[in-house]
C-alpha cells in the first residue's frame, strides 16, 4: 500500500468530490480515480459509493479513515525528524495558546522568530477545550496554558511556573500603591474583566463564588490585550495573572489575598509523541523571558 494512495483517499473523504480533490492534490481527475481504484483493489473492498448524486464513504471507507490519517501523521513525523537534522533552518511549529496565556507567550514568539526565521510559526489562540481537541487530533505540536483541573489521559502536562491572580491597575489609580488586596475588597470597585470561560476568569469566579462575593463588572473582554489597554488609559481595574503584565511598565499588579489563589503555567504535549527540536527550543526561550523567569519552578 502506497502512502500516496492513503493521502489521496483522505483528501477525497474531505471533499467527496473527485474534481476538487484532484485539484487540491495537483493531479488529474483520471489519475485520482486510478489511485483510488488501485487502493480498493489492494484492500479488496469498495471505499466509496459513486452515483449520479455524488460520492459517499462506504462502511469500509469509514473504518479505514482513522487508520489512514494516523499512518499519514506518523509519516509526517518522520519528515519532522529530518527537518530537525537541518539545525532548525526549516520546518513548521504549530502552537496553541490560551487567551489568558497570550501576553506571556508574545515575547518568546518574537525572539524565536528572530532567531529561526526559516521556521514557520503557526499560532492558534483559543479556549483551552478547543486547543486540547486540536492537540489530540495532532493539529498542534504543543500548547501553552494554565494548568486545568481536567487533564486528558492522552496528554502530558509539564509545569513551568507558579503564578496568581492580581488586581491590575494603572500607576495613577488610587490603589496602585497597595502591596496586596483582600478578595472581599474587589466588590467595592468597578471592574473590567476577562470573559467567562477564560482561565483567569474561571479561577476568579471560583474564588468569589466560594465566598459569596458579587463583583461589579461593567465590561468584559475575551482577549487580554484590549482589556489591559483599557485599564492603562482609564480608572478601571481588572483581574488577571500577575505575570501577564510583567513587561508593561504603565500597569501595576496588586496580589489578591485568598486561599486557593494559584495559577500554574504549563505546556501540554501528546503522550509518546515525538517532541520536535523546535518545540524544545521554543520552551527554552519562553522560560528565559522576563515574565516567566521570575516565577520559574526548578525542574
Amino acid at each position: 500500500m502506497d502512502l500516496r494512495h492513503l493521502q489521496a483517499f483522505v483528501k477525497l473523504t474531505e471533499t467527496l468530490n473527485f474534481s476538487q480533490a484532484a485539484a487540491e492534490l495537483y493531479v488529474t481527475q483520471s489519475t485520482l480515480s486510478t489511485t483510488i481504484k488501485q487502493l480498493e483493489e489492494d484492500l479488496g473492498v469498495s471505499l466509496f459509493d459513486r452515483n449520479s448524486h455524488g460520492v459517499s464513504l462506504t462502511e469500509a471507507g469509514e473504518l479505514l479513515l482513522p487508520s489512514a490519517k494516523e499512518a499519514i501523521y506518523q509519516a509526517e513525523n518522520c519528515i519532522n525528524k529530518m527537518y530537525d537534522l537541518n539545525n532548525l533552518k526549516c520546518g513548521t511549529l504549530v502552537i496553541g495558546v490560551t487567551h489568558s496565556f497570550s501576553l506571556m507567550a508574545m515575547e518568546a514568539i518574537r525572539k524565536f522568530q528572530a532567531m529561526y526565521p526559516g521556521i514557520k510559526l503557526s499560532i492558534y489562540y483559543k479556549p483551552m477545550g478547543e486547543l486540547l481537541e486540536m492537540l489530540i487530533k495532532h493539529e498542534l505540536d504543543f500548547m501553552l496554558s494554565y494548568k486545568s483541573t481536567y487533564c486528558s489521559p492522552l496528554v502530558e502536562n509539564h509545569v513551568l511556573f507558579n503564578d496568581k491572580l492580581s488586581l491590575i491597575v494603572n500607576k495613577e489609580h488610587p490603589l496602585a500603591g497597595r502591596d496586596s488586596i483582600d478578595i472581599e475588597e474587589l466588590s467595592k470597585y468597578q471592574l473590567a474583566l476577562p470573559a467567562e470561560g477564560l482561565q483567569a476568569r474561571n479561577l476568579l469566579d471560583e474564588l468569589t463564588r466560594e465566598r459569596h462575593i458579587h463583583l461589579n463588572a461593567s465590561i468584559e473582554f475575551n482577549l487580554a490585550t484590549p482589556l489591559l489597554r483599557l485599564v492603562r488609559y482609564s480608572n478601571l481595574a481588572t483581574v488577571l495573572s500577575t505575570a501577564s503584565i510583567q513587561t508593561i511598565d504603565e500597569l501595576v499588579a496588586i496580589p489578591i489575598k485568598a486561599d486557593g489563589n494559584e495559577l500554574i503555567g504549563s505546556f501540554q504535549i501528546l503522550k509518546n509523541a515525538y517532541k520536535k527540536k523546535s518545540t524544545k527550543e521554543f520552551i527554552r526561550i519562553l522560560c528565559e523571558t522576563d515574565a516567566i523567569k521570575a516565577r520559574m519552578i526548578q525542574m
